[in-house]
């Protein structure tokens, strides 16, 4: 049966697969490197099996962004039972994704319109706008969808620490003065992403401190729509700080989200990392 709209997005968005099912999302697997070998995120390599790789193998994993000829497979395939599609990509200022997409836009614009949203985030925020265009397409073109998650960019916020700046270093997201400096006060950075890009937020010398910082970030906010708890390795404390997510925010435990990180942003931060997404509702 012919459908209206599909959404895609990039497995980069760390949606539970639930979640992504429930309202049919695509994804389009990243390409995790480990040395000469190369593995389709999600698809030959799921999340754990990443973090586990990443403590043994003493290599430091690389990621590559999807090629235009990936994009242009999953479009096309996406053409012969859609109507239009919607396309929700992280950030520009973090990957060259969206020019690969807009390639493959190109060649299958005979076939199909596509819409390109540039999420200006990361992570479950970017899964976020791929769930709100999925809600959006059940009443509303595939224009109308792009202009609404444009215009609702700012409402995403997201928070995170990372245990070690062991993976940070080697990537230029800080100095090597500043990581040892910070190595050697075992202090906690907190990073956010702002205007589509990773900036240092704050520092705590605790693990405490920073979940509580998270947790603040989301209590700043007038109202909550959506809100997740982000883990990179240890889903025992993704669920306890969802947990604790709810607890302080008296909100349904239902509605607090738990996902892990997945490969694309855990070869900058490492294991042992935590976050919080949440998206400001409309007034």
């Amino acid at each position: 049966m012919r459908q209206r709209i599909a959404v895609v997005t990039y497995s980069t968005a760390d949606l539970p697969e639930d979640l992504r099912a429930a309202v049919g999302i695509t994804v389009v697997p990243l390409d995790v490197r480990f040395g000469d070998e190369s593995f389709r995120d999600g698809v030959d390599l799921t999340n754990d099996a990443f973090m586990e790789r990443l403590a043994r193998v003493k290599l430091s994993p690389g990621t590559s962004q999807p090629s235009p000829a990936r994009f242009e497979e999953v479009f096309r395939a996406l053409a012969v039972d859609h109507d239009a599609i919607v396309a929700v990509l992280l950030s520009a200022k973090l990957s060259g994704m969206l020019n690969s997409a807009a390639v493959a836009t190109a060649a299958v614009a005979p076939l199909v319109p596509i819409e390109l949203v540039d999420s200006r985030s990361g992570s479950v925020a970017l899964g976020f706008q791929g769930l709100r265009a999925a809600e959006l397409a059940a009443g509303t073109d595939a224009p109308a969808i792009a202009e609404a998650l444009r215009a609702e960019v700012q409402r995403h916020q997201v928070v995170f620490f990372v245990y070690t700046l062991e993976y940070l270093q080697p990537g230029g997201r800080i100095g090597r003065a500043v990581a040892l400096i910070s190595g050697m006060l075992q202090l906690k950075p907190m990073l956010r992403i702002d205007e589509g890009q990773v900036v240092p937020w704050e520092r705590t010398r605790t693990r405490s401190r920073a979940l509580a910082g998270q947790i603040d970030v989301a209590r700043g906010l007038p109202a909550i729509e959506r809100v997740a708890a982000l883990y990179s390795s240890d889903r025992t404390e993704g669920i306890a700080f969802a947990d604790r997510i709810a607890s302080e925010l008296s909100l349904p435990r239902e509605q607090v989200v738990v996902a892990q990180i997945g490969p694309t942003v855990a070869t900058r931060i490492g294991p042992g990392a935590m976050g919080i997404a949440v998206v400001e509702a409309v007034p």
